[in-house]
Formats: structure tokens, C-alpha cells, sequence
């Protein structure tokens, strides 16, 4: 089955870029370390998933990029069509000549719906070229207007167009530093509304990805791209295509698989992804890992809710056997999943023992160890790595940065500060006030895992 990527906003269409070209370059690589079938047929799953094939023979992306400003688009779509490898489709693109000023209402009230045709025959064109959809994948910033304003409204429109397609919407974390004054706003309003349309919610921090690029890649001075590098990686990691459990052949429906994987319930939509091993390319040839030692990590990384390999807190362990699972006795900074998917990409990948994954006091008392892990798997190695571990979980991993967004949103909120610039584009008090609700009800959820 195929995804429709939806790339919303400067941030989106950056990232996207920086997907499909990780993406062509594993397919296109000769590190696929196992047999020539099993390459072939992982070649041909990608590019029935990501790309269609048109006369000229370079793969074209299932991709609508939508933007307020020109900028980025043209920039995106020049950049792939030099690569010579594979392209945008030039027709599948929608900009403005004016943004929307990192206001969360100007996307969602006033270019959502004064747009909303044009962007909408943009994705039924993609949508149409596929021969089986499975789905569609957004990817969007929060702290910005048009990717999360204009993004949410999509999301709405895809929702209501396509009811029955899985839609998981990729959401950029803003820094805790702050990108834009209103940041704190535009994301409480926007996870409220993605709450409310998408099927989940995978979400990366920006603060996590550019300490990895400082202390894993060790990349001096970072910039944007290096940032979408490592995202692009990590998200490759876990929809290039593998064998799910008790199947031979690839997965023909991931976002569904995902989302039955991960989704037992529609209050637990958020996914965290952490994906190891991640060091600079050329340190790779003087690098081994071994699965026990990859696998003792990442699940050290779960309970701990490390977000990368280094600076891990080993003393974390999960409650005792017997031991009443509610948060009040939990060990401090432990990290309850719901439900977890682990991706196992490269070498002797099906010798590797798991069960360490299916401990129930890893898991909420009210599911089975069994439905709530899973582990998807295959020979061929990813982009150049011999072997290459994700972890996707539903688990309470952004407890405190939700909690900590939410509430900075609402005390501006209690002495009014900036709503004036969301009144006038139609955005009301009481839809502040529905979203801190929504929000409240999933950090509440979440804390009683």
C-alpha cells in the first residue's frame, strides 16, 4: 500500500526533503548486506510505498508540499530534481506569497479554509495515483503558523475526505528556549486539534535531535539540515519496509500496522521514536554492535526515558513483581509504555531474543505483555548500518514537556497576553479553553498509565 506525505510549512517541507532523499539513498545503496531477492523485493516495497514510477524513470515522491511563502517550495523542489535520483511532481505543490506570521489562527481560520480546495485536489490527484492507499503521513513544526495552524486544518480536511485512511501526523517539538514568542499557544492549540482528527501523533523534540547531532554525530556547528539529517534517519528507520510477526513477505500496510501496533486505545495517540545506533558515517567502519548489546540499551533508554544512548540512567528499574503498578508506587522517572514496537534492521536479526521487551512491569496493568509488544524485522541492512535497532513506543515519554507547555501556555493565557492577535482571526477564548481541556485530559491519562 501506499502514504501520501502531506509537507506542511517551512519546517515540514524541509524535513520531507531530507526523508525521501534518505530513503532513495538507502533503496539506491549496495549495503543491503543479504540476499539479491531479499533486496529486490525490499526495493520494490519502497518505491510502491513512497514513489510512483513515471516515463522518465527517476522515482517521483507521493508528496503535496503546501506553504504560505514560495521560498522553501521552489527550494525543495530544485534541490530533488538535481539530485538525479528522484523528484517532487512540479504540479503538486501549493504557496502564497505571504506567511502566516507564526500565528497559529492566521493558518487555521483565515488560509485553511480560503485554500482549502486547491490544497484538497492537490492531495486527491496524489491520492488517485495510488493503487492501494494506505494512508497519509503529515509532517509539520508546532511553533510556527502555517505548519501547525494550516497543518491542523488539513488534517481536519484528510479526516473528513478520507475517512476511513490512517493518518499519522509527524509533530516538531519547538525548542524549550522558545522559536517564537506565541510558540507555547500555537502548540497547545495545535495537539488539541490533531487529538481530534489523526489516528497518532509521532512527535520528536527538537532539544533531543540537536543534542544528538552534538554529542552523537559530533557536529560542531548545527545547522537545520543537520537536524532534519537525524530526523530523515529516524524516521526511515521505521517505514522502510520489514516483516511483521509470523509474515515472510514485507508489510503491504504500514501506517495501518503501526497504527494496530501501537493504538490500543483512541486517549493514547502519542508515539515516541528513539533509533540507535547513530554515530558520524565515517566512524562506522571501526564500529561493532551486537543485538544483546543494542537491545540492553534501548531498553534501558525505554524505562529511563532517555531519548539517546548516551548519558543513560542506569539506576532506573521497573516496580517489582506483585507490586501495585499505579504511579503513586512506581519507582521515581520510570517510564510505563502501553504499547511498544521494536524495528530490527540488518545481520542475524532473527537469532535475536526479545523477551526482555515482553516484561509485564513494562507495561500498564490493564493490557497484555503480549498485545503490547511487538517486533518488526529484516536481513537488509539500513543506510550503511550493519545493524540498526527503533524503538516506536506509546508510553508517558512526554509526560513533563506537555505539562510543561500546557502550563506556560496558560499563564499567559490567565493575564490575556497576545490572544488579541487569535481573537481577530476568529479564534475565541472558549477554543483556548477546549483545547488547555483536551490537553489536561491527556496528561491526566497518561499519569495514571
Amino acid at each position: 500500500m501506499s502514504i501520501v506525505t502531506v509537507q506542511l510549512g517551512q519546517c515540514g517541507n524541509q524535513i520531507g526533503h531530507e526523508v525521501f532523499h534518505s530513503l532513495c539513498s538507502d533503496i539506491q545503496g549496495t549495503h543491503g548486506l543479504c540476499s539479491r531477492r531479499e533486496n529486490e523485493s525490499y526495493q520494490e516495497s519502497c518505491r510502491e510505498r513512497f514513489f510512483c514510477q513515471e516515463e522518465s524513470a527517476v522515482p517521483v515522491a507521493r508528496a503535496v508540499l503546501v506553504d504560505m511563502e514560495p521560498k522553501v517550495i521552489s527550494q525543495t523542489l530544485s534541490v530533488a530534481a538535481r539530485s538525479g535520483s528522484w523528484k517532487y511532481n512540479q504540479q503538486s505543490h501549493f504557496c502564497q506569497k505571504q506567511g502566516s506570521g507564526n500565528n497559529w489562527a492566521s493558518g487555521y481560520s483565515v488560509h485553511g479554509p480560503r485554500h482549502k480546495e486547491a490544497i484538497m485536489n492537490l492531495v486527491q490527484k496524489e491520492a488517485e495515483k495510488c493503487d492501494r492507499l494506505g494512508g497519509f503521513f503529515t509532517i509539520m513544526s508546532m511553533a510556527g503558523g502555517t505548519g501547525s495552524g494550516l497543518g491542523a486544518f488539513v488534517t481536519q480536511c484528510l479526516r473528513d475526505a478520507f475517512p476511513t485512511s490512517f493518518i499519522l501526523n509527524h509533530v516538531i517539538w519547538p525548542y524549550g528556549t522558545g522559536e517564537v514568542i506565541v510558540q507555547n499557544y500555537n502548540s497547545v492549540l495545535t495537539l488539541s486539534h490533531l487529538y481530534q482528527s489523526a489516528d497518532a501523533l509521532l512527535v520528536h523534540e527538537n532539544d533531543v535531535i540537536h543534542k544528538i547531532c552534538a554529542q552523537l554525530m559530533n557536529i560542531k556547528q548545527i545547522s537545520f539540515r543537520d537536524v532534519n539529517q537525524v530526523l530523515a534517519h529516524q524516521l526511515g528507520s521505521v517505514f522502510q519496509p520489514t516483516h511483521t510477526e509470523g509474515h515472510s513477505d514485507y508489510s503491504r500496510n504500514p501506517l495501518g500496522d503501526l497504527m494496530e501496533t501501537l493504538v490500543p486505545h483512541p486517549e493514547f495517540r502519542m508515539l515516541g521514536l528513539r533509533n540507535i545506533p547513530q554515530i558520524p558515517e565515517n566512524s562506522l567502519p571501526y564500529s561493532t554492535f551486537s543485538w544483546p548489546g543494542l537491545i540492553k540499551h534501548l531498553r534501558q533508554m525505554l524505562i529511563a526515558n532517555a531519548k539517546m544512548e548516551e548519558g543513560i540512567d542506569w539506576q532506573v528499574r521497573p516496580p517489582c513483581p506483585g507490586s501495585s503498578s499505579h504511579s503513586t508506587n512506581k519507582p521515581l522517572h520510570f517510564n510505563t509504555s502501553l504499547a511498544n514496537l521494536l524495528v530490527l534492521r540488518g545481520k542475524d536479526v532473527h537469532s535475536v531474543d526479545l523477551g526482555s521487551f515482553q516484561d509485564p512491569s513494562l507495561y500498564t496493568s490493564w493490557l497484555n505483555p503480549q498485545d503490547a509488544f511487538n517486533a518488526w524485522k529484516t536481513p537488509r541492512a539500513f543506510n550503511k548500518y550493519e545493524k540498526s535497532a527503533s524503538l516506536v513506543s506509546n508510553s508517558q515519554f512526554l509526560l513533563k514537556p506537555l505539562d510543561s507547555i500546557v502550563g506556560k501556555a496558560w499563564n499567559m493565557f490567565a493575564s490575556k497576553a497576545y490572544v488579541h492577535q487569535y481573537t481577530k482571526f476568529g479564534i475565541e477564548e472558549e477554543d483556548f479553553l477546549d483545547s488547555f481541556t483536551t490537553l489536561e485530559q491527556v496528561i491526566s491519562s497518561y499519569s495514571t498509565l
